[in-house]
């Protein structure tokens, strides 16, 4: 063996202050869990402990074996040694792929373990914190269209618009399950997905979390790379699904939304993949011409 998966998440995550340590690793999932507790050390990192039913959110990474005498030097893991900063143990890791066995490292001592970190992610631990006044958001189903917007009478936090937005690695499909049929969702797959980018005021981010049912563990706020035309938009606020379940097909009602608000943002191209995907559920909505 010439590499291990290694499962991340603080400071070694994409774009943050120590993933360079990493030296290029490739990512396997941006979008991965383990089962463990989150905290805040109070010292600019977090610590992990083990769970039987909590989640941590990360990043899964590919590791050549050579890499991990700088990874154990910034963690502070000396294997055999008694009083370790961190312990390097072998847990399941869950993606949208499925299950790997990875390598974590998980707190030993307790004085690390200052703070909960309620959501188990530091990327959204530290944006509920800072309520920084501006954050980009990407919209890839209902969010693209404005009148719920404005039935709920926010739409004045969404009028920023930056444009339409590509975030590759990820396909929209409906895997959210309602009463009513399929609620859109990205799922990591290799695939494109198109939407549009948005930039809120943090009131807006809110009302995101109680539409989404963030609290309600329905979509789960999560971090993507996004380009509008040749710029590049790192850790975009979007949304994704929980538990997801197989595709499902939307209600015609909410298939006319994400129709009205792709149409005109997203390339034809994608907007005729959007229709064909609806054809193939068996949901025959279009647009007046």
């Amino acid at each position: 063996m010439t590499t291990q998966k290694l499962f991340v998440y603080g400071t070694l995550r994409k774009h943050e202050s120590n993933h360079f340590v990493l030296k290029g690793s490739p990512c396997i999932a941006e979008q991965a869990w383990v089962y463990g507790e989150l905290y805040d050390t109070g010292l600019g990192y977090p610590s992990m402990k083990p769970s039987l039913d909590q989640k941590v959110y990360g990043e899964l990474y590919e590791v050549p074996l050579d890499h991990f005498t700088d990874l154990d030097e910034l963690e502070d893991f000396i294997p055999g040694r008694k009083d370790n900063l961190y312990d390097r143990v072998e847990q399941t890791v869950h993606t949208d792929a499925g299950e790997a066995n990875a390598l974590v490292y998980v707190s030993c001592r307790d004085d690390l373990l200052a703070e909960p970190i309620l959501y188990g992610d530091w990327k959204l631990y530290r944006l509920m914190k800072d309520k920084p006044e501006k954050t980009f958001y990407f919209a890839y189903g209902s969010c693209m269209d404005d009148e719920r917007f404005c039935v709920a009478k926010v739409d004045h936090h969404f009028k920023s618009i930056v444009g339409g937005g590509t975030l590759t690695g990820y396909s929209m499909q409906y895997l959210f399950s309602r009463d009513d049929g399929g609620r859109a969702d990205i799922i990591e797959n290799g695939g494109v997905t198109e939407g549009v980018l948005y930039e809120l005021p943090y009131e807006g981010v809110e009302y995101l979390f109680h539409r989404e049912g963030f609290y309600g563990q329905w979509y789960r706020p999560a971090f993507v790379n996004v380009k509008v035309g040749d710029k590049l938009y790192e850790d975009v606020l979007t949304f994704h699904v929980y538990n997801k379940k197989g595709e499902l097909p939307p209600p015609d009602h909410y298939a006319l939304e994400i129709l009205r608000g792709a149409r005109g943002r997203v390339s034809d191209d994608y907007y005729r993949k959007l229709e064909q995907q609806l054809e193939t559920l068996g949901v025959q909505i279009r647009l007046d011409a």
